[in-house]
């Protein structure tokens, strides 16, 4: 069968909070794990200030680059949201209330509740197509390859299902876990050989700290489940002549 070609995104994050350190990103490992599972590589991770040319000219530049691109934050209702407008000059389109949005929101709201904040949650450019929110009803949207999606992380994750039918993605990305008992000078030479003999398959090591106890967690990365088992195989193999312990393989 012909291999599918390599589908790639990058990932914004839009927000003051996230880097100052008062929010925790949670949204990029959940998109993440979630276009992983779509076949959909993410390339690059990149977090911004709530600035409207550095919204613009990093959209400019990720939307070349990448088959797709996910902003999170800032399509709010205060002042500080302004990752609509943004993106509606990064792609020269009017900047207003979304007829369609307008509408669900007046819906969702009690008559009269559908305040002058809460209808900013219906700007954005006037053409995008809409990405519905069964959680707290404001939309976020679509601009060719770029999806704009909310920062509330159990907001973005709701979210999630109304675009998959948006996306074309590779082959999904399979992954293996190995956690072993040891240090990483122990396995790194080893592992730098499986590496360079399997250069299909990403390979990465991290180091962990578990009931007072230190060890290393093998990773193994590729959309080919048989070129994992190899490398598998592999690693089991040194890993014994070594005589380290696997304490999951999974």
């Amino acid at each position: 069968m012909e291999n599918k070609k390599e589908i790639i995104a990058g990932i914004i994050v839009i927000g003051n909070e996230i880097l100052s350190g008062r929010t925790q990103d949670t949204n990029t490992s959940t998109l993440s794990i979630w276009l992983n599972s779509l076949g959909i590589k993410v390339q690059e991770v990149r977090v911004i200030p709530d600035i409207e040319k550095k919204i613009v000219d990093t959209v400019n530049d990720f939307r070349k680059q990448f088959n797709y691109v996910f902003t999170t934050g800032g399509i709010g209702p205060t002042h500080d949201d302004i990752t609509a407008s943004s993106i509606s000059k990064a792609f020269g389109l009017e900047y207003g209330p979304h007829k369609e949005a307008m509408s669900i929101l007046e819906k969702y709201y009690k008559p009269g509740e559908f305040n002058e904040g809460r209808q900013k949650m219906a700007w954005m450019p006037t053409t995008a197509n809409l990405i519905l929110n069964p959680t707290s009803g404001a939309p976020g949207f679509n601009v060719e390859n770029v999806f704009c999606l909310p920062g509330v992380p159990s907001i973005l994750k709701s979210m999630l299902g109304g675009i998959e039918n948006n996306l074309v993605g590779g082959d999904p990305i399979i992954s293996k876990t190995i956690n072993l008992r040891t240090v990483e000078s122990e396995i790194a030479k080893s592992l730098s050989k499986v590496q360079n003999d399997n250069q299909e398959v990403d390979i990465g090591s991290y180091p962990f700290f578990r009931a007072g106890k230190l060890g290393v967690s093998i990773v193994l990365r590729c959309p080919d489940i048989n070129k994992i088992e190899k490398c598998n195989l592999e690693i089991l193999n040194f890993l014994k002549d070594k005589k380290i312990e696997i304490l999951e393989n999974i």
